[in-house]
């Protein structure tokens, strides 16, 4: 779970069973993150409400502040679970990216190690 996690309403309320889905989507996002990032991870989920003519249009924006990058993602649909849902998934996909870049430095250590082992230094047995 996202320690440093906020949900802000603008222009609407949130009440309880949006709050707890909205922490249920989002808030358990951490498992995408490398383990040395995830205490320094700071989320932050605005709901806006924007009333059109003859529609209503409710708008999800995540920001995360991540240890080496900040992700700004935002989504509108007619209905505000909706848009949560494809934010989640928009911030999957953004999150495993960053995984992939920044990670631990492991995977280039064992890449790095393994070509050192294939190819050994070439010797002209003329020489010796």
């Amino acid at each position: 779970m996202i320690e440093k996690f906020e949900i802000k309403g603008v222009h609407s309320h949130v009440d309880d069973n949006l709050r707890k889905y909205v922490t249920r989507k989002i808030g358990r996002l951490d498992k995408y993150l490398p383990r040395h990032h995830r205490d320094s991870v700071h989320a932050i989920v605005e709901l806006k409400e924007a009333k059109a003519k003859n529609k209503n249009r409710y708008t999800c924006e995540v920001t995360m502040h991540l240890p080496k990058e900040n992700l700004n993602l935002h989504e509108s649909t007619i209905n505000m679970y909706a848009a949560v849902d494809i934010v989640e998934a928009k911030l999957k996909l953004k999150l495993k990216k960053y995984h992939d870049t920044h990670g631990s430095g492991k995977l280039a250590r064992q890449l790095a190690a393994r070509f050192r082992r294939r190819t050994p230094i070439q010797t002209d047995p003329s020489e010796a």
